[in-house]
């Protein structure tokens, strides 16, 4: 046999070799004085002679102990090292950290009288926080912990979740839950304020379409989520009803990278994977009865964390597409 053909049967059994370890982590199976023939033969046969664990999605757990943060739980985000922040731990006012394996602790204290709900990281990287209580997006620096104004309209109710576009650009929702009503509003990247709808439902969650071309807005008492075209300059057109829920509540949301929006039913204990157009395509149950947010995080960014407001703490399931963040 000529020198060339031995290296290239040796190039490929070694190659093969390789990707038996790869495909098959829990199984390295090295088959050494083996013709290429009877190594191709052995991968046909693997599949079928070894079972390999399958990862379990859409089954949560518990990621955090009950009762590590207060009953307003709530933001939650992750940065890129995969940690996750929530608002209210262990007190009010606050903002938790909790570690890819579950470690809590305090991050930051708020400025007396403010109390955190919505969080979302911009492209720098800094921390967006909706201040319900005194009417403010708030801006914390992850490095120094410095934390900021970001914009200020004292004609909102309490701003209550926010979504971020590609572009930085924020909305958020105002609800008015003594008069079950609420409005709509777009923060630019200079803190600049509008009012892009009122008199709307009790409006709760809120966000982005991967593609930046669609906003989603839910209204908690009313029971529906609504979606808008979204222009380039953040305005808002061409309003319909993506769904409308017969019972319980709704609250925080999240899109994955495929346009899936990811929507909690408070009260009812469960998060719902639902599609663009309105399609219910999984109802994932929770341990909790009263989920009031949920982001996308993990390393690949297919795991789903959310916060529970009844047992103040957090859990987590598995899926099969990363979130759009």
């Amino acid at each position: 046999m000529a020198l060339e053909q031995e290296v290239n049967i040796v190039t490929k059994e070694r190659n093969l070799t390789s990707l038996i370890s790869k495909k098959f982590k829990h199984y390295i199976i090295i088959y050494k004085f083996m013709n290429l023939k009877n190594f191709m033969f052995l991968l046909t046969i693997i599949p079928s002679q070894f079972s390999f664990p399958q990862e379990e999605l859409f089954i949560s757990k518990v990621f955090t102990d009950p009762g590590g943060f207060t009953t307003g739980i709530e933001g939650p985000a992750c940065d890129k090292e995969g940690n996750i922040y929530a608002v209210n731990f262990q007190k009010q006012g606050t903002i938790g950290k909790v570690t890819p394996d579950g470690n809590c602790s305090l991050f930051v204290e708020l400025p007396e009288g403010s109390t955190g709900n919505g969080i979302r990281f911009n492209s720098k990287d800094e921390m967006l926080i909706a201040d319900y209580t005194k009417h403010n997006i708030l801006k914390i620096d992850m490095r120094t912990k410095v934390i900021s104004v970001f914009a200020y309209e004292p004609k909102m109710n309490q701003p209550n979740d926010i979504a971020i576009s590609s572009e930085d650009v924020l909305f958020a929702s105002d609800p008015n839950w003594k008069d079950s009503i609420g409005n709509l509003w777009r923060i630019d990247k200079d803190g600049k304020v509008t009012l892009l709808e009122s008199k709307m439902g009790t409006t709760n969650g809120v966000e982005v379409s991967p593609d930046d071309k669609t906003l989603y807005v839910n209204e908690s008492i009313q029971r529906n989520v609504w979606a808008y075209d979204l222009s380039p300059e953040g305005d808002i057109s061409n309003k319909r009803l993506l769904i409308k829920f017969d019972d319980f509540g709704l609250d925080g949301m999240r899109c994955d990278a495929e346009g899936n929006l990811y929507v909690t039913r408070y009260d009812k204990g469960t998060v719902v994977k639902m599609s663009p157009k309105g399609k219910i395509l999984k109802e994932i149950t929770l341990t909790g009865k009263k989920p009031s947010n949920v982001t996308f995080g993990g390393e690949d960014g297919k795991t789903v964390y959310v916060t529970l407001a009844d047992n103040g703490n957090i859990e987590s399931f598995r899926v099969d597409v990363r979130g759009r963040e």
